[in-house]
């Protein structure tokens, strides 16, 4: 673990060029040896775009590999290198909702999913504003160091999934805090509701928060064009939370989903999204059964 953090960080000081160049290679190495995570990003993209052709999935699946390899060196640039040569073709939108939210001191939970982008735009938002960021906590020991060492040289502090009293807290001071529930996550605090149509396990913190803090709770777009960044803050949701956590986590699914759709091949396809579904576990990602919705 340790030689592999000494490599991320040699990574993190190479030319950004060079990095996505790179990054390429290791995703097409990916595409061609991590079998199993193959399969669930070709399930997935099955699942969530059944009305492609095939040849515009399989198109998708290749570019994905590629934004998985790039994204391992915007991770360490984000975490132990410079993100000044990212910065020289920057553009934000929508700024003015925080901007808002800020003079009104009032919490904003910043939402988003798991894109490769996450890591290096998260960065980039925290020129702009104070952020903290919700984490899972990792067992390996220099995994968990190293997380919080490269998050904590820009953000304002990181809660472990465990600390909702932190998150709450930091929440009702006024504190900006990211957070992505994207993912199917064990525990008695999941729902099931909509995702790109299908029932997907959703963790509903982001609806007990938002009732605990009185926070906003606000969609943050982010995607790599080429060599530039763009972020996106859109207003904040509207009526949320409500009394009704399955229709709150379900609009939260639905804003994901849209940025989903902004720059598909930057998200993270090789998560099994659908393992779980309303009857039990399924057989989606068994190797005998070909992807279908």
């Amino acid at each position: 673990m340790w030689l592999g953090l000494g490599l991320m960080v040699g990574a993190a000081r190479l030319p950004w060029l060079w990095q996505r160049a790179i990054g390429r290679g290791v995703g097409w190495l990916a595409l061609h040896l991590a079998g199993t995570r193959r399969r669930a990003a070709e399930v997935n993209i099955a699942l969530c775009f059944p009305g492609e052709s095939a040849e515009w999935r399989a198109r998708l699946l290749r570019d994905s590999f590629d934004a998985l390899g790039i994204g391992l060196f915007e991770f360490a640039r984000a975490w132990w290198g410079s993100i000044e040569p990212v910065q020289r073709d920057l553009r934000f939108e929508g700024l003015e909702h925080l901007r808002a939210l800020q003079a009104e001191g009032r919490g904003v939970l910043l939402v988003s999913g798991h894109f490769m982008t996450l890591e290096i735009c998260g960065r980039l938002m925290c020129g702009e504003v104070p952020l903290a960021g919700m984490y899972r906590r990792h067992r390996d020991p220099v995994m968990e160091w190293a997380v919080k060492r490269g998050r904590l040289r820009y953000a304002t502090a990181m809660f472990g999934n465990g600390d909702i009293r932190g998150a709450v807290r930091h929440l009702k001071r006024g504190g900006f805090l990211w957070y992505a529930p994207d993912q199917d996550m064990r525990g008695k605090d999941t729902v099931f509701a909509p995702f790109f149509g299908m029932p997907a396990s959703t963790i509903t913190a982001t609806h007990q928060l938002a009732r605990l803090t009185g926070c906003a709770v606000v969609p943050f777009f982010h995607r790599r064009e080429g060599g530039r960044y763009v972020l996106r803050v859109a207003p904040p949701l509207a009526d949320f939370p409500s009394e009704d956590v399955v229709a709150d986590t379900a609009k939260v699914n639905a804003a994901i989903e849209a940025m989903v759709r902004e720059a598909p091949a930057q998200y993270l396809w090789i998560h099994r999204r659908f393992k779980r579904q309303p009857q039990g576990r399924s057989d989606y990602y068994d190797c005998e059964r070909a992807p279908s919705p």
